[in-house]
């Protein structure tokens, strides 16, 4: 027989083989299509000596995706380069090179104390037609892994094991912090569509560059490594692993600037959350749950935000309401802006961050930022909501000196004196500080920029010494007039007494 006969006869018989599948696909009643395959699996699992297992990249009811699939991924992508013949390139920000990771139906070996075993990622495409210019969401994408069946305890032990692990530690290494914000509620019905949006979080703030004293800075940096690493702890005493931290201050004290420095010191993402775009708690409650792990939730400026002060209504706002309700016309003059406003209360924000809806994840910090405290509903920053709380004040003597350092490059100077003495006589803000301290020309040396911030510090102990003195006339006049009005509403009294005798007399 020669090649040419040998080539039809396989042709042939491959052809017969397609006839006979597309056949039995078709005219083969499902359920004994079903049995048929299962015995043909069993049978060919007696022959085939490799175990495959295959890790999807979805799973769960809510189709969360896998973190299996995820370090795989990470693992493969650190060797796939160097031995995948198909390759996907992606681009990172600010990243001179590309990503290289496995293309789809790609296949690579891999070896593991002397065992040999194959990786291969795969697609399979969903077969229902559809006229969107999306692909289809019921595409599926997985990782199959084959070995040798006389290795299964060996791979399923310690291998997989091994892969999860490595895969944790590329994902922890080349890990991008993210800054995120909630999305309006309208948009979560999209393709594709999230409820928060992000961008890679870029804030250069450490705790080295924080204008704060040491000391404070201290004592804040041991406790979050210590919530850092109280996981266990957390566990044994039966409290969510979350921590609460109110800053609270005048403007410019820093306060969105100790938050980015939190989030460098921990590599935690943040979430900065706007309650006036949450309809209800409802939607306050999904936001947190699509929060990840290693994150810190940010409210900033509450007081600004909702009235969460806990309080009933006034007895005016309950009427205004009764007249709106009542007159169409104010309703309808309304109604445009009505289905906008937030309807978020004070229980679902303390469910939010102390209920059992805040032990959904874990490692979680949560902070609010606020200028004035006493607003605040004490309820919401007790300690166990607000677990800590920390002071954001004006700028001292050790504050000055971080400062100076960051703009000027200065340790010490003959000025230094000078503005230590009015930073003790005076308060000026960390943000008017840096402002003076910040050249504006290349003219201007360290000097320049001392003698411009003691001039401005001088102008400020100026101004609080005027606005004292206006202070206390005010005061003076008011008690001075206190007497003659006293007075005044005595002689209109007598005045009226004698009236009224008069009038009895006639």
């Amino acid at each position: 027989m020669t090649a040419f006969e040998t080539w039809s006869h396989l042709g042939s018989v491959l052809a017969g083989l397609m006839f006979a599948w597309a056949v039995f696909k078709q005219y083969f009643p499902p359920h004994l299509r079903m049995h048929i395959e299962a015995y043909a699996h069993k049978a060919v699992g007696h022959v085939y000596p490799y175990i495959q297992i295959t890790f999807p990249e979805f799973a769960g009811e809510r189709l969360e995706r896998c973190e299996a699939y995820s370090a795989i991924q990470n693992y493969l992508s650190t060797s796939a380069s160097a031995r995948a013949k198909r390759l996907k390139a992606e681009s990172v920000k600010d990243s001179q090179s590309l990503v290289l990771s496995m293309d789809e139906n790609e296949e690579v070996v891999d070896e593991f104390e002397g065992v040999k075993l194959w990786w291969s990622s795969n697609l399979i495409v969903s077969q229902k037609p559809t006229f969107s210019v999306y692909p289809s969401p019921e595409d599926r994408r997985f990782y199959r892994l084959t070995f040798h069946r006389s290795h299964r305890d060996l791979i399923t032990g310690s291998y997989i094991k091994h892969v999860l692990e490595k895969g944790k530690a590329v994902a922890a290494d080349n890990r991008q912090r993210k800054l995120f914000t909630n999305n309006p509620s309208s948009n979560w019905g999209h393709y594709k569509a999230s409820k928060w949006s992000h961008v890679v979080f870029e804030h250069p703030a450490t705790f080295d560059t924080l204008a704060m004293e040491p000391s404070k800075k201290r004592q804040i940096m041991n406790d979050l490594l210590k919530f850092q690493q109280a996981k266990e702890y957390y566990a044994r005493i039966g409290k969510a692993w979350k921590r609460g931290y109110l800053l609270y201050g005048p403007p410019g004290t820093g306060k969105s600037t100790m938050i980015a420095a939190m989030a460098n010191f921990l590599n935690y993402d943040v979430y900065d959350l706007e309650l006036t775009t949450v309809k209800d708690n409802t939607e306050l409650r999904k936001l947190l749950i699509e929060t990840s792990a290693k994150s810190i939730i940010v409210i900033e400026d509450i007081d600004c935000s909702l009235d969460l002060t806990g309080q009933r209504k006034t007895k005016k706002q309950e009427k205004d309401e009764d007249e709106e309700k009542a007159d169409p016309v104010k309703r309808m003059v309304k109604g445009g802006n009505e289905s906008k406003d937030s309807k978020v209360t004070l229980s679902g924000l303390l469910n939010f961050i102390d209920g059992l809806w805040s032990a959904c994840g874990g490692e979680r910090i949560i902070v609010f930022t606020t200028n004035y405290v006493e607003k605040l509903d004490p309820a919401l920053i007790r300690r166990g909501r607000m677990d800590k709380h920390i002071e954001m004040s004006y700028c001292c003597y050790e504050s000055f000196k971080v400062l100076v350092r960051n703009y000027l490059d200065v340790e010490s100077h003959p000025l230094f004196a000078t503005v230590r003495r009015l930073l003790e006589e005076t308060k000026m803000t960390p943000a008017d500080v840096a402002e003076n301290l910040m050249p504006k020309s290349d003219d201007e040396d360290e000097e320049a920029c001392l003698e411009g911030l003691i001039e401005a510090l001088e102008k400020a102990k100026e101004d609080a010494r005027k606005k004292s003195e206006e202070e206390e006339e005010e005061e003076k006049a008011a008690a001075a007039e206190a007497p003659a009005a006293s007075a005044m509403t005595e002689k209109e009294e007598q005045q009226k007494l004698s009236e009224v005798k008069e009038s009895d007399v006639r």
